[in-house]
């Protein structure tokens, strides 16, 4: 189970234009890592939308944006351009953060039982560790209550 102060699990994968990117990669700053079940689902657009309105604020606050779902990078690219989401996308169609950051779940719908990602946000400090763990946030106040916070 992760904690308040782990060191956040590190990951490579691929962003909406197939560059690999690393959570190392972004030492020095403070990362709001967020993970979503879908793109284009009402929920998750809102959400990226939220952050996106956001994201100048974030970045003059040295504060990196990063979104994961299981989507492919197609996908991602896609959900970008119409959205005009500027910030960082990442695909993990393997659950390779996904599972390391514990938010594939069972989950239940009208009493069917499968297994998602259920929405939560992690930020984490400059050094790479787990500063707030938040979840099943709501799409549409949590990139303004992240904010908030930092």
């Amino acid at each position: 189970m992760l904690n308040i102060g782990d060191k956040a699990p590190d990951f490579t994968l691929h962003d909406k234009d197939g560059r690999e990117v690393s959570l190392a990669d972004f030492l020095g700053k403070r990362v709001v890592l967020y993970f979503y079940p879908r793109d284009n689902t009402p929920g998750c657009t809102r959400q990226a939308c939220a952050f996106a309105g956001l994201y100048r604020e974030f970045q003059n606050r040295n504060v990196e944006v990063i979104g994961i779902s299981k989507d492919s990078t197609a996908s991602h690219q896609k959900f970008a351009e119409k959205h005009g989401l500027d910030f960082v996308l990442l695909s993990d169609p393997e659950l390779t953060a996904i599972k390391a950051y514990e938010v594939w779940k069972e989950k239940k719908l009208y009493g069917k039982v499968s297994f998602g990602v259920v929405r939560t946000t992690f930020i984490i400090d400059e050094s790479g560790n787990i500063e707030k763990i938040m979840p099943k946030v709501k799409p549409d106040t949590n990139a303004a209550e992240i904010l908030a916070e930092l």
